[in-house]
């Protein structure tokens, strides 16, 4: 019997599946190297990064990507933990955790804050206050005289109330800001360097006053720009390093991607909060794209 058309097709049919994941493959190590070599461009020395959480353990879920990427381009980031993460009271272990993760990803005790306030308790069932969360951070921003905040987006990355309360609360701080001094989004690139710009000794002296003022009126410093790290569906979250190539082709205002040993050191971090590693975590570590890449977009 004369073979059809559809004997040859089927072997090729076959074998395009394993070549199409091959490429996908090849293309997202590709781009790891890549932006590993570029990023030291991004941005100039001298400026302050702050990344705002809500438990401790979130810096090393969700944003390794960045606070590694940030330190990279000399932005000396610093981590705000609005609540020692006490939901089955294991708030003490946890802050000891989070200060050794912190080490891991290169960031000193000295800028490791944790807010323990019993009105901001660490629960998915509760909406923080976004007054007082709104205060508790914009004085912290004053204080450390911050260039740059990084924090959820309004999805929280996972849903949880808290993140989301996070988001809420900053927000109201960039629209007070935004209501009096409108500014044009910059691209990501100028965005960094913008905020990263090296202090000038009238800064100095201005420094002490303006904080001061700038925190009574509740209102963003001037030159302060937010990022929001961006929530993406189930399957980009859990499809690890392979969303690389997602993320470069999709909008964002800024894109930070991990290489395979800068990987492995965010797992490092994350394995430091002993308390948290349940079966699911694990599954966490060997899946999710936020240990490899963080898209995040001005707010």
């Amino acid at each position: 019997m004369a073979a059809g058309p559809w004997c040859w097709g089927t072997p090729v049919a076959l074998a395009l599946p394993p070549l199409l994941l091959l490429l996908l493959l090849g293309g997202a190590r590709r781009l790891r190297r890549g932006r590993a070599r570029a990023g030291t461009r991004v941005g100039a020395r001298g400026g302050r990064a702050l990344v705002v959480t809500a438990h401790p353990d979130d810096e090393a879920m969700f944003f390794a990507p960045a606070l590694l990427g940030l330190r990279s381009a000399g932005a000396a980031p610093a981590v705000l933990c609005c609540s020692a993460g006490n939901y089955y009271n294991q708030g003490e272990i946890r802050k000891k955790e989070l200060e050794q993760s912190c080490c891991v990803l290169g960031i000193p005790a000295s800028d490791v804050t944790v807010i323990d306030h019993r009105d901001l308790p660490d629960s998915p069932a509760v909406e923080w206050d976004t007054q007082l969360l709104a205060t508790l951070v914009l004085k912290h921003i004053a204080a450390k005289d911050i260039n740059l905040v990084v924090t959820f987006d309004a999805g929280g990355v996972s849903g949880h109330a808290n993140h989301i309360s996070l988001h809420t609360a900053v927000r109201v701080i960039c629209l007070r800001f935004l209501m009096e001094v409108p500014s044009p989004f910059p691209s990501p690139i100028v965005l960094l360097s913008f905020c990263f710009a090296t202090e000038t000794p009238q800064d100095k002296v201005m420094k002490g006053s303006k904080s001061w003022y700038l925190h009574s009126e509740g209102k963003l410093p001037e030159g302060c720009r937010v990022l929001v790290l961006e929530s993406v569906n189930l399957f980009r979250k859990y499809i690890s390093f392979l969303d690389v190539l997602i993320s470069c082709l999709l909008p964002r205002d800024a894109l930070f991607i991990l290489t395979e040993e800068e990987t492995e050191q965010a797992k490092r971090a994350m394995r430091c909060h002993r308390s948290q590693l349940l079966w699911f975590r694990q599954l966490y570590l060997l899946f999710s794209r936020y240990l490899v890449v963080n898209s995040l977009r001005l707010l």
